[in-house]
């Protein structure tokens, strides 16, 4: 009787609990089917009709056109780049970045309907150089609005200063958008909640306002290529949460670094290309954050402070074309990180290559680029290992002896510049290793003996510009039948003791700039010639040879 009892009692517990499973189930399918709101359904699939699916309209290598998944019969909330706030059903988030979009939009839009939304992002489409439309501010919930390179243009309107909830507004590469009335400072005065402001490379033409130091919750600052004009206020690089601050590529712009303290969080710093100018402060050594600076192109002066070694996350410095002087301090070598190291055209003291051995350190650096810094001697051994290299630029300065044959162990390199030194000895056959070269610059040694043309024809398939010029070469250029030549942009066989005109020109479509000068080229211009890039040939020079005319 008891154990009946038991089984009887054991049942009734398992029917209970498949009940309360089918309840829940039931209720939870229930809410699923019920969650996308019709009005809002309705709303995207109107404005999936008024855009044209074109996969030129996005650039991104990723993209896919997330909207042609959309179907009506189901549920809005599972459709590609569309999010739903799981207890209302109302849209919340929609991201139709890289989306292949093309068609201009105005403030009759359906998109303006869906005024729950809090994320936004058009990036990386093509609105046909519409106007931001004004009914943005219907989406007055929004926290994110990215339209990076989506092809807007005209002037941002006053509307989008009235979404307040933003924390992130991104309008980078729209090259046609203004911000000028409103201004910059009508847009900082009115959105004081923001935490991100990528406003690169669209118009601005003001000075920047000394308020922007007042968005304390600011991490990002972007105002690259804005024709900014004036001072830039030295207290914008002291906001407590800063940690990315761009303004570079606005020429009118200047400035000098300040003291910096120890709690700055900083992690990428770029005015180059701006008339930022002084000294580089001792205190630089205090961003122990940084990864990135860039200061290239401006007007700094006097010595590199060793306290730029204490920057051990630093992955790129870029020093190049300042007034630099002295010698490059040690403690650079302290940046093992790095992997990409500018320093030309500065007018540090003049020092054997061979002294900056310390660089062997940096075995994850892919880009070194040391042209016009008065380096001598010969190329070193140690150079040879640092085979992450991808671009090595050693150019004007005055480097001498052969090109070493270990250059064969920098296979990754794709561009190579030693023009404009004092190298001697033949064309190094260890150049024949280096496939993956699309620059190759020689021009302007005292490099001798003959080159094959049709061995680097064969060899270096992915050559694109190409320089030999001012050497002391014989060129052999009757290349196999059989060989390809690569496409190039850029040829210079210049003083190359060429009594003719190469025959692999008749078969370059490509080429933009061509140096044939101080050869021996005797007679007439064959026909074949006048046809080759004539559509993209922009600098021609045949002088100094001994042409008669046109054939």
């Amino acid at each position: 009787m008891g154990l009946s009892l038991f089984f009887f009692s054991f049942r009734c517990l398992i029917l209970w609990l498949l009940l309360l499973y089918f309840s829940v189930l039931a209720h939870f399918t229930c809410c699923v089917q019920s969650l996308c709101r019709d009005d809002e359904r309705s709303a995207l699939l109107q404005f999936k009709g008024t855009m044209i699916i074109n996969k030129f309209a996005s650039s991104e290598p990723s993209v896919y056109p997330k909207v042609a998944s959309w179907k009506v019969d189901k549920d809005c909330c599972l459709w590609d780049g569309v999010t739903c706030n799981e207890v209302t059903g109302h849209l919340v988030k929609l991201d139709l970045a890289s989306s292949c979009l093309y068609g201009s939009i105005n403030s009759s839009s359906s998109l303006f309907h869906l005024v729950h939304l809090t994320w936004l992002s058009l990036d990386d489409n093509d609105f046909n150089g519409s106007k931001i439309p004004s009914a943005i501010k219907n989406l007055s919930r929004l926290s994110y609005l990215s339209l990076y390179n989506s092809n807007f243009s005209g002037q941002i309107p006053s509307e989008v200063l009235e979404l307040s909830k933003l924390e992130t507004l991104d309008t980078t590469f729209n090259f046609n958008l203004e911000l000028q009335n409103p201004s910059l400072r009508s847009l900082v005065e009115k959105l004081t909640q923001l935490k991100v402001l990528y406003l690169g490379h669209i118009n601005i033409s003001s000075s920047v306002p000394d308020i922007l130091a007042n968005l304390s919750s600011l991490t990002k600052l972007s105002l690259k290529g804005c024709h900014l004009k004036g001072e830039f206020p030295a207290k914008i690089f002291q906001l407590p949460n800063l940690r990315m601050l761009s303004v570079r590529f606005n020429p009118d712009l200047f400035g000098s670094l300040p003291e910096f303290q120890n709690n700055n969080h900083l992690e990428e710093l770029r005015v180059a290309s701006t008339s930022f100018y002084g000294k580089i402060p001792h205190s630089i050594g205090n961003l122990s954050s940084l990864q990135t600076l860039d200061i290239s192109s401006c007007s700094f002066s006097g010595l590199i402070p060793p306290s730029l070694g204490n920057l051990t996350k630093i992955t790129y410095l870029g020093l190049a074309n300042n007034t630099f002087s002295g010698e490059l301090p040690i403690a650079l070598g302290n940046l093992s990180s790095l992997e990409g190291l500018d320093l030309f055209e500065n007018d540090f003291s003049s020092h054997d290559f061979r002294s900056l051995s310390w660089m062997a350190r940096y075995s994850k650096l892919t880009s070194l680029s040391l042209s016009a810094t008065n380096l001598v001697g010969e190329i070193p051994s140690w150079l040879m290992s640092l085979t992450t290299l991808t671009i090595l630029h050693l150019s004007t300065n005055g480097l001498n002896g052969s090109i070493p044959s270990q250059i064969r162990n920098l296979t990754q390199l794709k561009e190579l510049a030693l023009n404009s030194n004092q190298l001697q000895g033949p064309f190094p056959s260890g150049l024949y290793y280096l496939q993956n070269l699309d620059l190759l610059y020689l021009d302007s040694n005292n490099l001798s003996g003959t080159v094959d043309l049709g061995m680097i024809a064969s060899k270096l398939i992915n050559l694109e510009n190409f320089s030999l010029s001012s050497n002391k070469f014989s060129l052999l250029t009757n290349t196999n039948g059989d060989t390809k030549f690569p496409k190039l942009r850029r040829l210079g066989l210049g003083y190359c003791n060429l009594n003719k005109f190469p025959s692999f020109l008749q078969n370059q479509h490509q080429l933009v700039d061509l140096n044939l000068n101080s050869n021996k080229i005797a007679g007439k211009v064959p026909r074949w010639f006048l046809n080759v890039s004539v559509d993209s040939l922009q600098n021609l020079n045949l002088a100094n040879n001994l042409l008669t005319g046109f054939d």
